[in-house]
């Protein structure tokens, strides 16, 4: 039985691949790039107060956990946005008419571009230090 699992996840592994480049075309397809441009300041405090708010629920989370504070700031880093929930729900408010629905999937793409590289990299660099 659990070959047939195996199996399955590597057909859903595929048809995901084309479900996120699906995604992130149809998103880029939407984003009006003067709208991030604008949104830049305000969209950057939002994001990093976002930040903050998820990074002191990721220590909440751990409280209890035998790990120490190099392990705790690891997962910190580890669970920084990585995009694929951005582009998902991004456009909904666009797509169900919200008045700035357009300005929220600006904030969303901005997010994108400045979370998923920042998260990436932190996660390479900090991983020999930390963990």
């Amino acid at each position: 039985m659990p070959h047939i699992g195996e199996r399955l996840a590597q057909k859903l592994n595929k048809i995901w691949i084309f479900a996120e480049i699906l995604l992130f075309v149809l998103v880029g397809a939407q984003v009006d790039v003067t709208l991030a441009f604008k949104a830049g300041g305000v969209g950057i405090a939002i994001i990093g107060t976002g930040l903050i708010g998820r990074s002191i629920g990721v220590l909440f989370s751990l409280v209890g956990t035998n790990f120490n504070w190099k392990e705790r700031l690891f997962c910190i880093i580890s669970y920084s946005p990585k995009a694929t929930v951005q582009a998902a729900m991004g456009a909904i408010p666009l797509s169900l008419g919200v008045k700035s629905g357009d300005v929220i999937l600006a904030i969303a793409v901005l997010s994108i571009l400045v979370t998923a590289p920042l998260g990436a990299i932190g996660i390479r660099y900090s991983a020999k230090k930390l963990l």
